[in-house]
């Protein structure tokens, strides 16, 4: 029997039916909290087609370690910034490696690599920050010339708009290591997302819930978006099913919001949308890394202008803070201290 015979009776008797599909392969970093979110993808995949992807194995988790979760002894401002956590899943993708990337949407850059889209999102969790602390039961508590791990110049800079006389430190690897650097007295306390401690069923470690008005979110936190290779139209077809239209819509104007400031690590940047009857409520802020100066916009509109919305706010914070804040920022080389 001639290969191509073989091959094309093989193509028929798959088309009845003869063969099984090749297990969907979705690929994530390997840090506990990334590893949560794909077994919940995982998961939710396995409820909604039960008759296709129930079974097992034919879902398979392909754990891959980026740039960002080894690079550890510097902030990402120094080091290249978010796509540190994306650009080895991006690789895989495009590389017929996954079928699927599962991603913290705080981490992504708001450009995504050509031939590939982003158009599911899961429900969102709890947006807000959590304060972690033996030593003080909120952040308005701690005492003047405390050390607070973060790696995030968003933190530092509303934490130091506060009181200035906190030190703020490079505080990177995953929540346990944190938590762990903390226990030994490393640092009197840390900040962490909410949603993430959630999906570890570690909310008790959370010393305080802090609201927006006093430090507002990153652009996105809490959600996580499905990637898939653009002309993948079994892919689409699953993550379609798992798209959360509120939360696309949410973070797609505050993703829209940092696009026009052309955000990245450098540039300390918050921005939470929220949707009501129908109407997005959108709350953004730019500030220095030491909190010296901070800018912020609020807007309202209707939901189909979300996108609009989230451009518009970012326009006007530009305009609000002039073309030579934005200069000084990029000009800068901020730097956290990092935690011994």
């Amino acid at each position: 029997m001639r290969p191509h015979f073989v091959l094309s009776l093989a193509l028929l008797i798959g088309a009845a039916g003869g063969l099984e599909a090749p297990p969907l392969r979705l690929g994530t970093r390997g840090s506990p909290l990334a590893l949560a979110q794909a077994y919940m993808t995982r998961d939710l995949l396995m409820s909604q087609f039960p008759e296709e992807l129930g079974a097992e194995g034919a879902i398979e988790l392909c754990i891959m370690k980026t740039q960002g979760d080894m690079i550890l002894d510097k902030a990402l401002s120094e080091i290249g910034g978010k796509g540190l956590f994306t650009k080895e899943l991006d690789v895989a993708l495009l590389g017929d490696q996954v079928d699927i990337c599962v991603h913290s949407m705080k981490d992504v850059p708001t450009w995504l690599p050509a031939k590939t889209v982003l158009p599911s999102m899961l429900e969102r969790e709890d947006t807000r920050d959590v304060f972690i602390s033996p030593k003080a039961s909120s952040l308005s508590e701690l005492p003047d010339g405390s050390v607070i791990g973060s790696a995030s110049l968003r933190r530092q800079a509303q934490i130091l708009a506060k009181n200035p006389t906190l030190e703020c430190v490079n505080f990177r690897g995953n929540v346990q290591t944190r938590l762990r650097k903390l226990d030994e007295g490393v640092v009197d306390a840390t900040l962490l997302a909410y949603a993430g401690l959630k999906r570890m069923d570690m909310e008790d470690e959370a010393t305080q819930i802090i609201e927006w008005d006093e430090i507002l979110p990153a652009v996105a936190q809490g959600a996580i978006g499905l990637q898939c290779r653009d002309d993948d139209e079994r892919s689409l077809r699953y993550i379609d099913k798992l798209n959360h239209k509120a939360t696309f819509d949410a973070v797609a104007c505050e993703r829209a919001f940092l696009a026009a400031l052309d955000g990245n690590c450098k540039t300390p940047i918050a921005g939470q949308a929220t949707i009501q009857d129908g109407q997005i409520f959108f709350r953004g802020l730019v500030a220095k890394p030491d909190g010296s100066e901070i800018y912020r916009v609020e807007r309202t509109g209707p939901l189909a202008d979300a996108v609009k919305i989230g451009n518009d706010a970012g326009e006007q914070v530009k305009a609000d803070a002039g073309i030579e804040f934005f200069e000084w920022l990029q000009a800068q080389e901020p730097k956290l201290a990092v935690a011994q």
